[in-house]
């Protein structure tokens, strides 16, 4: 990537106290606005019988223009509105959104992605190979952009009527997955000419369109009628609201306010004593220990090392997700194509041999004073400073709410971080291990040999039957890496009333095809 970078921001999973201010005058808010609310339709579900979705989002949009929103958790909520070229089944493959179908050329440095005909954006204007130029040129070029870092396999594109034809800058057959829901959520070419106003007022070709907007708190939407699987959207109307403290979502989802919630494990056993539904979302969710080799005492290979076995990763299961998580030390759940079974357990917990490290590094205990610099509270900060202290390593937890800033900056040595992974598995891979990957805090570092493993996969078909040999072969690969000590994943869990019925396991996705409410 040539010229400035700016750093994209991939979201952490956001600490629910940190949003109590918000969430309480969402609450206010909320409760003065019904009227108007009922005027554009918010409450109009439940004055006319039709079928509501009342969701409390932990991960309330702060941006609704997706380039500028990026491809982090909140792109669930952004799908109510956005549609894309692809979207994700159960398997986690990509399938047929507004594109109906896909081809390569026989290089595979091409792909032409054929549209829907007669599809058209809320706005009126037509979702054609015009939009889809102008969504991945925006993308690529838009000065605030968060999207432009997983966009370099593209090099151009020609809009042709309703066939979108892609000029890769290399053969990449991860296309299909990488322009689905979380990096291409395509809007009005009209709207978008004005990216200020539509971050705030947004039009795409979902399954909803916006009827209103407060800022930060509540969203009301309707079902849009030329969405081209209409007939398979079963919801009538959304009230998107800002999820308030965790105390309160359950009694929320008890007494209607809401029927459907993302909660933590902590809240699983009281959503269930009440009778709720808990729904466990299969996703790529994986949090680590982020490390900047670049600066001492990581600068030194047996430190790096005195870290990894110093790791209990049972402990953060135990303590932190409930019995829902598991430990983890990549990337990638197990029975996942990306997950490399042969790179399982590479550093187990072994303190003596933390120790004897420390001391070939010549450190002796306490010599090691780090920061571990983190956005606001959380236990896991907690868990690894106590860790590291049985082995000799004092770490002193400090709170910097501008963290973003020098994360992806890459000026911390010592930090956190959790993902809620991506559809591509080769952009999972770059983003964490790759030398320019926004969650590598050591760039431009990267372990021997990724590079090119990496390029193998992309030359790899899909479907080809060495896909899942050459994949596994990139994650060992990038597991080599110095920088990142996996520690462990949880699924998405969903807390809803009965009246909403079974939703599709689509790994990180929300798919609301076929979803009921009621007896709609």
């Amino acid at each position: 990537m040539s010229g400035p970078r700016t750093p994209r921001r991939p979201r952490l999973r956001p600490a629910r106290h940190a949003r109590l201010r918000a969430a309480a005058l969402g609450t206010v808010l909320a409760t003065v606005l019904t009227p108007a609310l009922s005027a554009c339709g918010g409450n109009s579900a439940a004055a006319g019988g039709n079928a509501t979705l009342k969701w409390a989002s932990s991960y309330f949009p702060t941006h609704w223009d997706p380039v500028v929103g990026g491809s982090g958790a909140q792109f669930r909520e952004l799908a109510l509105v956005y549609a894309s070229l692809t979207r994700t089944d159960e398997k986690g493959n990509a399938v047929p959104d507004l594109a109906k179908s896909w081809k390569y050329n026989g290089k595979g440095d091409q792909i032409t992605f054929h549209l829907r005909p007669n599809l058209k954006f809320s706005d009126g204007e037509p979702v054609d190979a015009a939009a889809v130029k102008a969504a991945i040129e925006r993308a690529k070029k838009q000065k605030n952009s968060a999207l432009f870092g997983d966009l370099t396999s593209i090099r151009s594109v020609d809009a042709k009527g309703l066939d979108a034809v892609i000029h890769l800058s290399q053969v990449d057959y991860q296309i299909p997955q990488l322009l689905g829901e979380r990096v291409l959520q395509i809007a009005s070419p009209k709207a978008a000419k004005s990216p200020a106003k539509l971050d705030q007022n947004p039009v795409g070709a979902g399954p909803f369109t916006i009827t209103q907007i407060v800022p930060g708190t509540k969203a009301v939407l309707k079902k849009n009628p030329d969405y081209w699987d209409a007939k398979n959207i079963h919801i009538d109307d959304v009230e998107l609201t800002s999820a308030p403290d965790a105390s309160t979502v359950v009694s929320g989802l008890q007494t209607g306010v809401y029927n459907f919630a993302d909660i933590d494990p902590s809240q699983a056993k009281a959503a269930k004593k009440a009778g709720l539904d808990v729904f466990v979302q299969p996703g790529f969710n994986a949090s680590n220990i982020s490390l900047n080799v670049n600066k001492a005492p990581f600068d030194n290979d047996k430190v790096v090392g005195a870290v990894r076995y110093a790791i209990n990763r049972r402990e953060f299961v135990d303590k932190l997700t409930f019995g829902y998580g598991e430990v983890t030390d990549q990337p990638f759940p197990k029975g996942y194509v990306a997950y490399d079974p042969a790179s399982a357990n590479t550093y187990p917990y072994d303190p003596a041999k933390s120790k004897k490290l420390l001391t070939e590094a010549g450190y002796k205990s306490g010599d090691i004073k780090l920061n571990l610099v983190i956005p606001a509270e959380d236990p896991q900060a907690e868990i690894v400073q106590s860790q590291l202290a049985k082995v000799g390593i004092k770490v002193t937890i400090k709170i910097d709410k501008n963290w973003a800033t020098p994360f992806f900056a890459k000026d911390l040595t010592f930090s956190l971080y959790a993902t809620t992974g991506r559809d591509s598995a080769v952009q999972t891979l770059t983003a964490h291990f790759g030398p320019n990957g926004p969650l590598n805090l050591s760039s431009p570092y990267e372990p021997a040999g990724f590079e090119a493993a990496v390029a193998k996969v992309r030359q790899t078909p899909l479907d080809s039957p060495d896909y899942a040999k050459v994949l596994q072969a990139a994650t060992r690969a990038g597991l080599a890496s110095k920088a990142l000590v996996f520690t462990y994943s949880q699924p998405n869990l969903i807390a809803k009333s009965k009246s909403v019925s079974g939703l599709p396991k689509n790994p990180a996705h929300i798919d609301w095809t076929g979803v009921t409410i009621g007896g709609s």
